[in-house]
């Protein structure tokens, strides 16, 4: 015995308690603390302009790491922010960069909120200028390390604007030790008047939309109320110039030459050859204003100078946002790294490898998009490492409207919707009439595309000319087209025959994407004659047009990128090896002590689906949801559990679900002891919490994405069954956002029978439906209850719960008042419901007997019979020469409700 006196059970807590202070010390260690920062607000006078003639004053914030001192220098982040934003705008990003140690100066650029002067779009002798002062302000800052007198250590990050401004200042300046481009552009001439075949921004078709929002973001307003320091009513604070260009070409559709000069002076590429700090370009897939062929651009321009270049594509962008979280990840990894080695000087250098990201799923956690990450050694540009030509289909010429000052136009995207233009995404708008469409051969293998495809198209016109918008469909199975990125390419043909037989094909270059195209899925090339982000001719024409030959599909042989948080995966593999030793030492012990762990099935209650016993959660500060909650769901039974708010329903499916762990009392389903996480919770579906579908994908897409989260064998799901019961029939096809509200609760409820689990846990799930709806969610639980199945329904419809289910549950103040049948809980009552075959005969007998009625229809009377015998009224209106057709008692669940909680609305919601 002595020496087994060691494996007591204290020394075993003590143990595992060393362990878990172990475990709680490895994170503390691994986990970076939070670093503290201080901020410089400040009103900063620069010279710039040609000669430095101006004098402006520039709103800006100094975010300083904290210690950071003349004699403990730190290297510094100039950050700049996007078009028609300020300095506000990128605080966020500023403090990340503070916590890593480095000083970071953010500022309104001129024209916008506080600061001074005129917008010049990324000039020169302007906002370039404007930067160029800012290093030396951070130069003469003791905080800041230098690399010589007057040279601080700096690197220039920032977005759109912000992002054009870093490849400028970076031309300009030497300096600038490093920089992050983000999703900005390369020819601003030939963003804004794009042309896909080449032709050059003087032939570019005005891309009005967005060209209409850099406009509208110069009002030079702060605040509502409170007029910027100029503000004019038609250039608002443009400077001249690019008013005067602006005007003229939103007037005609078309750039002369000193626009496009004007828009080029404000252009990386007019000074490309000049920089030579390492540039990380950062693109995002998801951009109609700067797509993937600007940062292409600027990356082989720059590498030509010999200056180390990496270009990292994301799905975000002006039209995706920030893209998934792991891309987010994955970005800011990549500045950091960038930075700390070229600005800081410290870790290895960089790879310029490419990297580039694509959807694959739906994330079950956090209910969003996932995306995976892939690399190359060798930038291969937009034109792939390999391609693939995917024939059309037989080609037939077709006629299509030019429509008069361009309405009705199509619709492709949401310009400046920002983060809201994804719900766009893949969806489009075109008008009849006014676009053809040419159909690809099937895929018979799964492809991803990473670059710009290429499709041959011609044209005739009555004029001569033409201005078409080629658009790349995916199109799946079910028909449905999906208009990758919301991406449009336009163009302007010249010289056009009257007749498409002695025309010549051009070849036009799509927008880049990354695409993964399933196989079995279509390509579609659609030619339309109009879109509502460009101009197009005003005069009404008809074109006749063909896409012919081949789609051109670069391919790119990406390795999948092991991200940034494979250090905590290793990390977290080491956690749980800790845990499992604790564990095995745990099981040891017990085995030693002559214990073991009662892993078995309670035999009397295998064949019960759940039983809750005693069910008690109190939260930290002394409030209780649930009192005492003690039921049984049997096989073959539709519960429903009632109560007003407030009463603990919906904090009791949480508990059953494992999404909260009750304070006492016992859960057991088929048997087996319920706690989060336990095997058993298999043979559960629930809907407890609102399910997230993605809109752009059919319900069978989002019901395969969910089951492939579960980790299951796909013949597991019991897919065709599951559709049936919930009565989706041909809809499980048609894509989520065509879906009613009931459709989407259909949806729901099939998400939940996938598998066809033994029970079935749900939280309202007639919330918001119509009666039509409702009846049909009845018609679809009853039948779901068969074979030995179970159901579970939470609903504050009294009357559907009554004609739904077959036993109830009421629960009041976190307690069990009442369980048991319907019939049982309604009881009998005086009040019965007639329905007779002459109502006005029946009305007069019933005067004789002196009870009290009111009628509910043309043939139904509800009578409060009181102490007279319901037999005693049948005899006398049948005596009186009236029919009885139906004698039912009229007592409804919801008196028997009110009967047990009273008028009780306790709690402002349910628990």
């Amino acid at each position: 015995m002595l020496g087994r006196r060691w494996l007591t059970r204290r020394r075993a807590l003590v143990g595992g308690a060393a362990i878990l202070l172990l475990l709680v010390g490895i994170t503390w260690l691994v986990t970076p603390s939070a670093a503290t920062y201080t901020t410089d607000e400040s009103m900063v006078t620069v010279r710039s302009g040609p000669g430095d003639s101006e004098s402006i004053t520039l709103d800006t914030t100094l975010f300083l790491p904290t210690g950071a001192s003349a004699g403990s220098r730190v290297p510094a982040v100039l950050l700049a922010h996007g078009f028609g934003g300020t300095k506000t705008s990128v605080e966020d990003q500023a403090a990340d960069f503070a916590d890593q140690g480095y000083a970071v100066l953010i500022w309104t650029a001129r024209g916008f909120g506080k600061s001074t002067g005129e917008i010049h779009l990324d000039a020169p002798d302007y906002e370039v200028r404007d930067a160029q002062k800012l290093l030396d302000w951070l130069a003469a800052r003791p905080e800041i390390q230098t690399d010589a007198a007057g040279d601080p250590k700096v690197g220039v990050v920032g977005g759109s604007y912000g992002g054009a401004l870093a490849l400028m200042l970076s031309a300009a300046d030497p300096r600038v030790d490093a920089i992050v481009p983000m999703i900005t552009w390369n020819d601003l001439a030939n963003s804004f008047l794009p042309e896909s075949t080449g032709a050059g921004p003087e032939q570019g078709v005005f891309k009005k939309a967005w060209a209409g929002v850099f406009f509208g973001n110069s009002s030079g307003r702060s605040d509502i109320g409170s007029p910027g320091p100029r503000y004019d009513a038609q250039c608002g604070r443009f400077a001249a110039d690019i008013c005067a260009a602006y005007l003229r070409i939103a007037s005609t559709g078309r750039a002369d030459a000193d626009a496009v000069a004007l828009l080029r002076r404000s252009s990386p590429q007019s000074v490309i050859d000049k920089i030579k700090a390492p540039t990380l370009l950062v693109q995002g897939e998801a951009d109609t204003l700067f797509p993937l062929s600007e940062a292409d651009a600027n990356a082989r321009g720059i590498s030509r100078n010999g200056t180390p270049v990496r270009v990292a594509w994301f799905t975000g962008g002006h039209d995706g946002g920030l893209g998934t979280k792991s891309d987010q990840d994955r970005v800011n990894f990549l500045t950091i790294q960038w930075l700390d080695h070229y600005v800081r000087k410290e870790g290895e250098t960089p790879a310029t490898s490419f990297t580039y990201s694509r959807i694959n799923g739906l994330d079950a956690v956090d209910r969003g998009l996932m995306s995976a990450g892939f690399s190359v050694t060798d930038y291969p540009g937009t034109g792939g490492q390999s391609s693939t030509a995917l024939p059309l289909g037989r080609s037939i010429a077709q006629d299509v409207a030019n429509p008069p000052d361009g309405t009705p136009a199509a619709i492709s995207a949401l310009p400046g919707a920002g983060l809201a233009s994804t719900l766009l995404n893949g969806v489009s708008v075109e008008v009849p009439g006014q676009n053809a469409s040419f159909l690809s051969a099937e895929l018979a293998k799964t492809m991803t595309v990473v670059g710009s495809p290429t499709v041959s198209v011609r044209a005739a016109s009555p004029t001569g000319d033409a201005v078409l918008f080629v658009k790349l469909y995916d199109v799946g199975p079910d028909g449905q087209p999906a208009l990758i990125n919301s991406l449009v390419s336009p163009i302007r043909l010249t010289g056009l025959p009257k007749t498409i037989d002695t025309a010549t094909p051009v070849k036009v270059t799509l927008p880049a994407i990354v695409r993964e195209i399933e196989s079995g899925h279509h390509l579609a090339v659609v030619l339309a004659t109009s879109d509502q982000g460009y101009a197009g001719p005003p005069e009404p024409v008809v074109y006749r047009v063909e896409a012919t030959g081949d789609i051109t599909l670069p391919t790119v042989a990406g390795e999948p990128i092991q991200t940034a948080d494979v250090l905590w995966r290793w990390i977290l593999v080491g956690l749980l090896a800790l845990l499992a030793i604790g564990l095995v030492a745990a099981i040891l012990i017990a085995r030693m002590r002559g214990r073991k762990t009662d892993v078995s099935v309670d035999p009397d209650l295998a064949g019960t689906p759940l039983q809750v016993r005693n069910l008690r959660k109190e939260y930290g500060n002394g409030f209780v949801a649930v009192a005492d909650v003690s039921f049984t769901v049997e096989r073959g039974q539709v519960v429903g559990l009632l109560g007003p708010n407030g009463a603990g329903k919906t904090t009791s499916l949480r508990v059953l679900m494992g999404l909260t762990r009750p304070t006492s009392g016992e859960i057991s389903v088929f048997g087996h002891k319920l706690t989060p996480g336990s095997p058993v919770l298999s043979r559960i579906g629930s809907l407890v919490e609102g399910p997230g579908f993605l809109p752009h994908l059919n319900g069978e897409q989002n019901l395969k994405a969910y089951w492939r989260a579960t980790g299951r064998a796909w013949e597991d799901a019991h897919f065709d069954e599951a559709v049936a019961i919930a009565g989706l029939g041909d809809s499980i096809h048609r894509r989520v956002k065509t879906y009613s509200h009931g459709m989407k609760q259909r949806l729901a409820i099939a998400q939940a029978m996938l598998g066809l689990p033994e029970l079935l846990v749900l939280d309202e799930p007639t919330d918001g439906l119509d009666p039509p709806q409702i009846a049909e969610m009845r018609r679809v639980l009853g039948r779901y209850a068969t074979d030995g199945r179970a159901v579970l329904v939470s609903s504050h419809l009294l009357a559907e719960v009554e004609q739904t289910c077959s036993h109830v549950v009421v629960v009041h103040r976190g307690q069990v008042v009442a369980s048991g049948k319907v019939d049982e809980i309604v009881g009998d009552t005086p009040t019965t419901v007639f329905e007779v075959s002459d109502l006005d005969l029946a009305q007069r007998a019933l005067d004789k007997l002196h009870v009290p009625y009111a009628v509910e229809s043309e043939r139904t009377l509800v009578v409060q019979l009181d102490h007279i015998p319901r037999s005693e009224a049948v005899a006398a209106l049948v005596n009186a020469g009236v029919g009885v057709d139906r004698v039912a008692p009229r007592r409804r669940l919801e008196d028997a409700f009110l009967a047990l909680v009273g008028d009780s609305t306790a709690g402002s919601g349910d628990r």
